[in-house]
């Protein structure tokens, strides 16, 4: 491990674990300020965008031409939760047994040092030779919310051949990735006293009713779509009806996670499950389904470009043939599913680690990340 590299990257991921950036209430405006003058030293051209205050966005480019590489980050954090879990303050950087810790130090601050070191190093070697390189690090990730990535990308502003997404990976990849639906389905009825609720119609018991429909129509369908590790799935996150014991509800919700293959699509897993809800009987103007959010799943080849350079710089760096992981969660690469471009995560730290306390990242893995990835920039962008 060069020491030199390890230093350098400690000191950033410090000053980035220093700068507060949880959500709530979600202020990247600081870090983001950070990050750009950085850049904007190393002879980058710099944007801070934002549509939302509060909310800012660093977008910083090298080059021009073909192929368009942009690396990602997202800059905020989760909350500190429960201090009294922490062994130290979640905001003072603490290095112990090889490791750095403080809030967001693996989610995702470790890969966002990593990345301004890289962004450093590439201008340093007289940027790119081939095509332009593109460094973003967006606010809005941990709210999943449409004011970070999604808006760089609604805004025409970031528009890549291939996306690198920092992530908590271990050093190996993950090139696909499920959509996600959230849906909500509400339920109404009549109120009446509990001492006579046949006075009453229960909306409890009407979306106990169709959910059970759900369950028995639904899970058999999606216990079949499956792609080697991913799989369908549903989960109702949240059930809520009634106001008082003794009154028969006149309303219930529920809202539903629907994570989906690529190849599945929003729309068609949204108009599945209002057919299903239908089915389940109850009066038309009793229930309604409606459509929260979704963004559909992606699947890099592993033979693209941008996925070939990155096994070629881990199989060399690590002696090892590089592993390819399943994603629990979603990322930001999510906004750029139906582009057709290649969507790579990949980045230092366990994502155990992730939104826990006493967060922490190895400083090894900082310091192979950072030669990883730059193999990737010289191998993609001509980088000397």
């Amino acid at each position: 491990m060069s020491q030199q590299l390890a230093d350098t990257l400690v000191k950033i991921l410090s000053d980035l674990i220093a700068i507060p950036s949880p959500y709530p209430p979600s202020d990247s405006v600081a870090i983001c300020a950070y990050a750009a003058d950085v850049l904007r030293k190393a002879g980058y051209e710099v944007e801070i965008a934002s549509r939302t205050k509060g909310i800012d966005n660093v977008v910083a480019r090298l080059g021009k031409g073909k192929p368009v590489i942009a690396f990602n980050v997202h800059v905020d954090t989760v909350g500190v939760g429960e201090r009294a879990n922490w062994n130290s303050d979640p905001f003072t950087p603490v290095v112990k047994d090889g490791q750095v810790f403080g809030l967001g130090a693996g989610n995702c601050k470790g890969s966002m040092a990593v990345q301004l070191w890289l962004a450093q190093e590439i201008a340093r070697r007289g940027g790119p030779t081939k095509g332009e390189v593109i460094f973003t690090f967006v606010g809005d990730e941990e709210t999943l919310g449409p004011d970070g990535m999604a808006f760089l990308r609604d805004s025409g502003r970031v528009r890549p051949d291939a996306l690198i997404l920092g992530a908590q990976t271990e050093n190996q990849l993950i090139v696909a990735e499920r959509g996600v639906m959230w849906a909500r389905i509400t339920t109404t009825g009549k109120a009446a006293h509990a001492g006579a609720p046949h006075n009453g119609d229960n909306a409890i018991m009407r979306m106990v009713r169709i959910v059970t429909h759900l369950d028995h129509a639904l899970m058999p369908l999606l216990s079949k779509r499956q792609q080697g590790p991913l799989r369908s799935t549903i989960n109702i996150g949240m059930f809520h009806g009634g106001h008082n014991t003794n009154v028969v509800p006149s309303l219930c919700t529920v809202e539903i996670d629907r994570r989906l293959l690529p190849g599945e699509t929003v729309q068609q897993a949204y108009a599945e499950l209002e057919k299903l809800a239908t089915a389940a009987g109850e009066p038309k103007e009793s229930y309604k389904v409606e459509f929260l959010t979704g963004t559909n799943g992606f699947n890099a080849p592993e033979g693209g470009q941008a996925v070939a350079a990155f096994k070629r710089a881990i199989e060399a760096q690590t002696g090892q043939e590089a592993r390819f992981l399943t994603a629990t969660g979603v990322s930001d690469g999510r906004y750029y599913a139906d582009d057709g471009i290649e969507i790579v995560n990949f980045g230092p730290g366990s994502g155990a680690q992730g939104h826990a306390a006493n967060e922490s990242v190895p400083i090894a893995e900082m310091v192979e990340a950072a030669a990883i990835q730059l193999a990737v920039a010289r191998s993609l962008l001509g980088v000397k």
